[in-house]
């Protein structure tokens, strides 16, 4: 007996003040034999639910209970399905989830509602990236399932240096960046992030996991995500850019660049990070005699090397 499918027998009754075995069992795509065992056991259990015979008999909630799918609004309906739809496209469980949710909102909140699910479409790739979206990592799972019920975890983990470490972790939360899933979790050297692909093993300790007071999963991943950015572009190159160029540097690096003040002769100040020095050279002596590094000294002298030999190659 599935308590997902006891608690959309619930909703239905509370939508509909009646319904008959028939009428549950083709809704929720079950046989009638269980349509009417899941009935008897509701009101076994001790909730609200009885039956009326006769040949307009059904099944009731007590007092006539109704709702609107606990409080939910048209707008909020529409919201829940615009996120979860996307996601539904490759879990199962998401879609057989949506299907019993719909049934159970007011009659003029399902139309848009599934509407809302069809209209959103989530492609993780990167443009001129090619192939199948990424699937998601094998034990995403049971490292959700540690987060949601507040479980302990011991992790065996691979790094990206191919170290394997057993890790003992308190799992906080769950993201996803670029279509790689991470867990954010607590250790004895304070709030760390893991790469989900990497787990090779998830074992609960059977320990409750504890959580940092005050605790924002947004929150950390954005001072995560920051940290990672700085570690992955360790070069800080500072910059004098034409007025009439900044557009075109912003748009150029993204994220990576900061723009600053204006000086009196017209240029702007900037700060840009790279990966190295080499590719930061590259990227920057695209722009020509717009942008003049100012630091550091080795930026300043690659790009003076690509310089000359550019001059070499195309100066006849």
């Amino acid at each position: 007996m599935r308590a997902d499918r006891l608690v959309a027998i619930l909703l239905l009754l509370q939508h509909r003040s009646q319904v008959t075995a028939a009428e549950v069992a083709g809704e929720l795509e079950i046989s009638l034999r269980t349509a009417r065992r899941d009935l008897e056991a509701l009101g076994v259990a001790g909730l609200p639910v009885y039956s009326l015979p006769g040949r307009h008999g059904g099944w009731r909630l007590a007092g006539g209970g109704r709702t609107d799918l606990s409080g939910l609004t048209a707008a909020e309906a529409q919201a829940l399905f615009a996120v979860a739809g996307p996601s539904a496209a490759g879990t199962p469980e998401v879609r057989a989830a949506l299907r019993k949710l719909v049934r159970a909102l007011p009659e003029q909140f399902r139309t848009h509602a599934e509407r809302a699910g069809e209209a959103v479409l989530v492609d993780p790739r990167a443009w001129g990236e090619r192939g199948t979206a990424r699937r998601a990592p094998l034990l995403l799972d049971e490292v959700r399932d540690a987060v949601v019920q507040g479980h302990q975890l011991s992790l065996g983990y691979t790094s990206r240096t191919g170290d394997v470490t057993t890790r003992l972790v308190e799992p906080l939360g769950i993201a996803s960046k670029a279509g790689t899933w991470y867990l954010v979790a607590d250790t004895a050297a304070g709030v760390r992030t893991f790469r989900v692909d990497r787990v090779d093993t998830a074992s609960v300790t059977g320990r409750a996991a504890t959580r940092p007071p005050g605790f924002d999963l947004s929150q950390a991943w954005s001072l995560i995500a920051d940290r990672v950015e700085e570690m992955r572009t360790p070069v800080v190159a500072r910059a004098l850019v034409e007025r009439h160029m900044v557009g075109m540097v912003a748009y150029t690096l993204g994220h990576r660049v900061r723009i600053g003040a204006a000086r009196d002769d017209g240029r702007v100040e900037v700060e840009v990070r790279g990966h190295h020095v080499n590719e930061l050279a590259a990227e920057l002596g695209g722009f020509g005699a717009a942008l003049e590094v100012t630091e550091p000294a080795e930026l300043r002298a690659a790009l003076a090397r690509v310089g000359r030999e550019l001059v070499e190659r195309y100066g006849s």
